[in-house]
């Protein structure tokens, strides 16, 4: 069994993601990718987001795209109020899947950040990363992470795909009831509509930072 986690604030969820995930199950033989929105990202203190609840129901609208996608809790809102650290995920991650190879997948400009993160050496080895490039993020130079030999070894590179939509944008077109249907599933772009998200109930603001995956 080959499992992917994919962690992201997701918020939306757009066809982006889909294509990044796609990609990835594509290239690496996975069975399983799971779409994991994040409650609380440690790196993004003030990050102003839609409720953990409605970036969750559409997450599970968009993995209806691929059987092999599926919606995860692993970083729901934690009881004692603690943001979502990726070693304790991909510890949890291990821990529901014993027998399986695990993978994280991650774009270039999060993982660039790696050293940032809480234990990231133990990151690096307790599962493998897909890392997929995204604009203005090159994974042509991986020297600043100052990666061992071991630590390389459990980095996959994915640059044949690139996730060109930014969730920023996303969040202000869609504020400014901008037609928005080519960039999410429709499921999503439905659900959006009905809750009435990102119009007056979620203040968007211009230097909200991109959902993208990475946490810290």
């Amino acid at each position: 069994m080959r499992v992917a986690l994919f962690g992201g604030t997701f918020d939306p969820p757009h066809r982006g993601h889909i294509r990044i995930a796609q990609a990835a199950a594509d290239a690496y033989r996975l069975d399983s990718v799971l779409f994991a929105p994040v409650a609380l990202q440690p790196l993004k203190a003030g990050l102003e987001t839609a409720p953990f609840s409605e970036r969750l129901a559409m997450v599970q609208l968009a993995c209806a795209a691929d059987s092999r996608f599926s919606a995860s809790t692993i970083d729901a809102p934690r009881a004692d109020g603690e943001p979502n650290y990726t070693i304790d995920t991909l510890t949890d991650l291990r821990r529901q899947h014993p027998t399986a190879i695990l993978f994280n997948l991650i774009g270039a400009d999060s993982f660039l950040h790696l050293r940032q993160w809480r234990e990231s050496n133990r990151l690096l080895t307790t599962v493998d990363w897909i890392v997929v490039s995204r604009p203005g993020s090159p994974l042509d130079d991986l020297t600043p992470l100052q990666l061992t030999e071991t630590e390389r070894s459990h980095i996959h590179l994915l640059t044949n795909v690139s996730e060109d939509v930014s969730a920023t944008e996303l969040r202000r077109k869609l504020a400014a009831g901008e037609d928005c249907a080519n960039l999410l599933p429709s499921s999503v772009a439905a659900y959006i509509r009905q809750h009435g998200l990102y119009s007056t109930r979620y203040q968007i603001s211009p230097a909200s930072l991109d959902s993208s995956s990475g946490s810290g």
